[in-house]
């Protein structure tokens, strides 16, 4: 059996951060998570499917894999399989999207269900209790499918039956057919060329009771964060680790190597801490996720959080929230991650409210940006790459990206930053102060 795996989104919708499948998550990444997944699976035969955007990232990290570039990003999915299908010569396939993160034995009871006699296909499908934007399953009394409802709406969804992107098909040279005829926009076309499959072939939907996390937006990866911590069971910790004896360490935890753990600092399990990353005096981590190289400084507090690399805080508080890689925060900046109402909190994506689901949400941050002192950030507001923030400034709306902001009058001042992007080598001096 082929498999495609499918990366090539734009990831407009997971800004100010980007390509969402190889951002730094308890020391992995969604790519190489589903690729892990895949193979406990028995699954061997994975083919990237992506754009020459996130391609050049890709070749790197997994050079063993085979890659196939979409050739009209624009056509979404159906442009995806329409470069790639052919690849596949007739053979029953796999279609993975690298966005639905699933346990293992969802993909083994997919592949059981496939290879039944008499089914053209199966799609991997879960109940879900509040509405989510994708794609709802429509089936007969005989349990075979009959429709795909593309994002409904509230309230009009047709089941509770949610399509997770894990599909087989069993003759894909009928659906490289089917999305060659299917007209109209890209978003939602492969759904309506499987759509006009149902009529004459059997596709069953197989029922998943397991973790599924869709990743769309940025808080998606920490709805995504307890499950991948409920895995750590026992403490991991790296032999070159440095933990001074009054540093707290509590509950399971992983420690990348040269990890050092400060005096009276503590770190509350699950988390996992990256490599060469150092947790100062007096910091609280807990329930979280650091990339390697950061430093969560003197007096800090990260909670129910994501860090890439890099990272730096000072007497800083961190909750609830997702940080690209690159970013400093001045000493006493907070993230606030609670409506006064406690409410829940809504975030713009491309210019529209969209409710993330949490009553408790901080911010994201992308990649090189720097936060002056006392930055405070409103519940939901986001900050672009490559953005700096003036001391004492309240983020209330969401920074564009390459931003230089700052207070006059208590209002914000928005203008180009004109700063080239700083490396997080340059930090090197610092961090040998800061470790002594």
């Amino acid at each position: 059996m082929k498999t495609l795996l499918l990366v090539a989104g734009r990831s407009q919708r997971f800004w100010p951060l980007s390509e969402k499948t190889l951002f730094p998550l308890c020391g992995t990444n969604l790519l190489a998570l589903t690729l892990q997944r895949l193979a406990a699976a028995g699954v061997r035969d994975v083919t990237v499917v992506g754009g020459t955007h996130n391609l050049d990232l890709v070749r790197p990290l997994f050079p063993h894999l085979p890659t196939i570039e979409q050739e009209d990003l624009d056509l979404g999915m159906r442009g995806a399989l329409l470069s790639a299908l052919p690849s596949c010569n007739e053979e029953p396939t796999l279609v993975v999207c690298a966005n639905d993160i699933i346990e293992s034995k969802g993909y083994s009871a997919l592949l059981a269900a496939g290879i039944q006699k008499g089914v053209s296909g199966a799609l991997l499908a879960q109940r879900v209790e509040r509405y989510f934007p994708g794609g709802y399953l429509q089936q007969d009394a005989n349990g075979r499918l009959t429709g795909i409802v593309e994002k409904p709406g509230p309230g009009k969804e047709p089941s509770n039956l949610m399509n997770i992107v894990v599909h087989i098909h069993n003759h894909p040279e009928k659906l490289f057919v089917a999305l060659q005829q299917t007209k109209g926009k890209a978003d939602g076309a492969y759904e309506r060329a499987i759509g006009s499959l149902l009529k004459d072939h059997v596709y069953r939907a197989v029922p998943y009771e397991g973790t599924w996390q869709a990743v769309k937006y940025p808080w998606h990866l920490l709805d995504l964060l307890p499950a991948l911590l409920s895995e750590i069971k026992t403490p991991v910790i790296h032999p070159t680790v440095q933990v001074h004896p009054t540093a707290v360490l509590d509950g399971p935890i992983v420690l990348g190597e040269g990890v050092r753990v400060f005096p009276h600092a503590t770190v509350r399990g699950p988390c996992v801490i990256g490599a060469q990353s150092v947790i100062a005096n007096n910091a609280l981590v807990r329930g979280s996720s650091i990339g390697e190289h950061c430093v969560v400084g003197f007096g800090s507090e990260v909670k129910s959080s994501v860090l890439a690399q890099y990272v730096w805080t000072h007497m800083s508080y961190v909750g609830d929230s997702v940080i690209g890689s690159n970013v400093s925060f001045g000493g006493g900046s907070m993230t606030g991650n609670l409506r006064l109402d406690e409410m829940e909190i809504s975030s713009a994506i491309q210019g529209k409210p969209v409710a993330t689901g949490h009553t408790k949400f901080g911010t994201v941050i992308g990649d090189h940006c720097r936060l002056g002192i006392h930055t405070s950030i409103n519940p939901g507001c986001k900050i672009g790459a490559g953005s700096f923030i003036g001391s004492h400034s309240l983020i209330s709306q969401d920074i564009p990206d390459g931003s230089f902001v700052t207070t006059r009058g208590g209002e914000l001042v928005i203008r180009p930053n004109k700063t080239p992007p700083l490396e997080p080598g340059g930090r090197a001096a610092y961090r040998s102060e800061a470790l002594g």
